[in-house]
C-alpha cells in the first residue's frame, strides 16, 4: 500500500505550492520507538488536522491556513473553524485530499536553536513553534528533512480512518495514488535553496548518513 507521511494541512499545501521545503521532525507518542525515524525516502504527503493551531502560523501565510481547511471534506459541507479541541487543534474532516508526493533530497540533525531561527525563510510555522520542536525531548536532535515536492496531476480523496490518528509520521493509505507529477520549483530554484539549507545545518552538526 502508499505510504503517506503525516503533517499539518497547512504544512503539506505549503509544501505542494513551493513556499515550504523542509519539515521538522522528532517524534510523537504513537512512533514505535517513540522517536523519529526516516523509514522511507519517497512518499504522499498526508494532510492532517491534530494539534494544527492558527495562532502557530505566520500571520503572512493565514491565507493559507484556510485554503488548507477548505481542501478538507468536512460532515456539514464546511469546515467547523469554531471547532477546537482542547489542545487547539481542529476537528478532521471526514475525508482529505492527497495532492502532493516528496522525496528525500536530505536529511541533518540540529541542536541548536540558532540553526531553527536560520531555517524560517524555509518553513510558514512561527518561529516560536519551531524552537518548541526543538525543545521538546531536549536529549534528542530534531531531524530536519529537505523534500523535493511534486503535484500529482489530480488530487486523490482519502477518507478519514480511525487508524490515520495519533502522533505519529508513517502510514498505509488504503487505494491507489500516482507517484507522477511536476516538482513544485524548478531545478535550479531547488538547488540553489538546497545548497542554503545544507549549509545552514552543516555549520553546526554534520550530516546523518
Amino acid at each position: 500500500m502508499p505510504i503517506a507521511f503525516k503533517e499539518w494541512a497547512v504544512t503539506v499545501r505549503a509544501l505542494a505550492e513551493g513556499e515550504q521545503l523542509l519539515t521538522l521532525r522528532k517524534g510523537g507518542v504513537g512512533e514505535s520507538s517513540k522517536h523519529f525515524q526516516l523509514e522511507h525516502d519517497r512518499f504522499f504527503l498526508y494532510p492532517t488536522f491534530d494539534h494544527q493551531r492558527n495562532d502557530l502560523v505566520r500571520e503572512s501565510h493565514m491565507p493559507e491556513l484556510r485554503r488548507a481547511l477548505e481542501e478538507g471534506v468536512w460532515p456539514d459541507g464546511e469546515p467547523p473553524l469554531h471547532a477546537l479541541t482542547r489542545d487547539g487543534g481542529i476537528h478532521q474532516p471526514d475525508r482529505v485530499r492527497v495532492r502532493a508526493w516528496a522525496e528525500v533530497a536530505g536529511h541533518f540533525t540540529i541542536t541548536d536553536p540558532r540553526t531553527v531561527c536560520e531555517l524560517s525563510p524555509f518553513y510558514v510555522w512561527t518561529t516560536d513553534y519551531a524552537e518548541k520542536r526543538l525543545a521538546w525531548k531536549r536529549r534528542h536532535p530534531l531531524h530536519v528533512l529537505l523534500l523535493r515536492t511534486y503535484r500529482i496531476p489530480r488530487p486523490v480523496t482519502v477518507r478519514v480512518k480511525d487508524e490515520y490518528g495519533g502522533c505519529r509520521s508513517w502510514l498505509e493509505i488504503t487505494r491507489d495514488l500516482p507517484f507522477e507529477g511536476t516538482p513544485v520549483l524548478s531545478d535550479d530554484e531547488f538547488a540553489s535553496a538546497a545548497e542554503i539549507i545544507a549549509g545552514i545545518c552543516e555549520s553546526r552538526v554534520p550530516e546523518l548518513v
